[in-house]
């Protein structure tokens, strides 16, 4: 091998290394802004699980600013929002078949919608910083009404009640979809 290309792949490797690096930085310290959170609840015979990073409010106005209405949004930062569940269950009524799901909604003043899609992304939005979501991979979307709250929620909250509800709470916003058995 000549001498060029020995320190080619020498400097290709260290770029790749430095590269790497540099992203599992940028990851850790978005990660402490807005922490992962899991929650498992037990239902129907079988279990659900919802993963998603959980941002501050941070003294900002979120819902209409930080997050527009009637744009999509990964719901919560970083990574897009997963939600799995190894039982059929219904949302609302709809039928929504076992499986892993990245889970959107569309936030509005008065109701939001939440969408099921089947495809994984790797991070929760484009270079545009736009959320990341195809369409053409939806599996269900329903729509629920907003719930003004009168104390504020400082961290973004998804959670699921022993009611069997999957609850999103945030700023003075609190949104819920209710859960059962096929």
């Amino acid at each position: 091998m000549t001498r060029f290309l020995k320190w080619l792949i020498i400097s290709l490797v260290a770029l790749s290394v430095l590269l790497f690096g540099a992203y599992k930085y940028m990851q850790s310290q978005t990660k402490k802004h807005s922490p992962e959170e899991t929650v498992s609840h037990a239902m129907a015979g079988g279990e659900v699980e919802v993963f998603y990073n959980r941002p501050f409010k941070k003294d900002r106005e979120v819902f209409g600013n930080l997050v527009p209405y009637g744009v999509v949004w990964r719901t919560g930062a970083n990574e897009a929002t997963t939600f799995s569940t190894n039982v059929d269950l219904t949302v609302e009524g709809e039928i929504l078949a076992a499986g892993k799901y990245t889970f959107w909604t569309i936030p509005g003043e008065t109701e939001w919608v939440f969408i099921w899609n089947a495809k994984m992304y790797p991070w929760g939005v484009n270079w545009e910083a736009e959320a990341a979501r195809e369409a053409e991979h939806d599996v269900l979307e329903v729509t629920v009404p907003v719930e003004n709250l009168d104390e504020a929620v400082e961290q973004f909250t998804i959670r699921i009640s022993s009611a069997d509800e999957l609850i999103l709470e945030w700023d003075r916003t609190r949104v819920r979809a209710q859960l059962g058995s096929k």
